[in-house]
């Protein structure tokens, strides 16, 4: 889907800035936070493309204004609460309570998890198709819009690159995200050209990122 999430590409947010010396988790609630996502998705019955459609799902200014943990801690509220397993409003009850208000917290409701089989471990997978392309095809990514769940990046929708290798297959993001089957396919490593992607002002530079089968077609 298209959203704040998807930001691959934007200009005018400046400089990426790196610090060296960064630790694992500058807060001790950052870790916490990133344990409580990994653990709402087995909670919940979901997947980590869910948990992903989970951040594209909320509201920008959210998306922003938290950063990388607290849209983590929002996502697993949101895993649990389309699950069943928590009420809407809980976890916001819960926290004005202990601040001290008095406030009603919602009646616990019955865990209803969606039905997830996986099909192995991890998201990679074998199959028995032909790959359609191979290292040196010209191919184009397509102009692929939904309001679902994508690893398609937008900045490289309708523009031409270079398959440089054949990865191994793995499961579509797209269908797993929305408990609509694994529908595995194979994968490739996609060279563009920046000025392709930005441009003919734009810093000479190539881009190589991995697409599924599915979003690429020939030209």
């Amino acid at each position: 889907m298209d959203g704040i999430h998807d930001m691959g590409g934007m200009h005018g947010w400046g400089t990426v800035a790196i610090d060296p010396d960064e630790p694992v988790f500058r807060e001790r609630w950052h870790g916490r936070a990133f344990a409580m996502g990994a653990m709402s998705m087995g909670l919940s019955g979901t997947n980590l493309d869910a948990f992903r459609h989970g951040l594209e799902r909320l509201h920008p200014y959210e998306y922003l204004a938290d950063g990388y943990y607290g849209r983590w801690l929002a996502c697993a509220e949101t895993l649990l609460v389309d699950s069943g397993v928590l009420a809407p409003g809980a976890v916001e009850a819960r926290a004005r309570n202990l601040m001290g208000e008095q406030v009603t917290e919602p009646a616990d409701v019955e865990e209803n998890k969606p039905s997830y089989e996986r099909g192995g471990a991890g998201s990679l997978r074998e199959i028995d198709d032909e790959p359609a392309f191979s290292p040196g095809d010209r191919v184009r990514a397509k102009d692929m819009r939904t309001g679902g769940h994508t690893r398609m990046p937008g900045y490289i929708r309708g523009h031409t690159g270079t398959v440089q290798a054949l990865r191994p297959a793995a499961l579509l993001p797209d269908t797993n995200a929305h408990f609509q089957g694994e529908n595995p396919q194979h994968v490739y490593t996609v060279e563009f050209d920046s000025a392709e992607l930005w441009g003919q002002d734009a810093e000479a530079a190539t881009l190589r990122i991995d697409l599924f089968e599915s979003y690429l077609e020939a030209t």
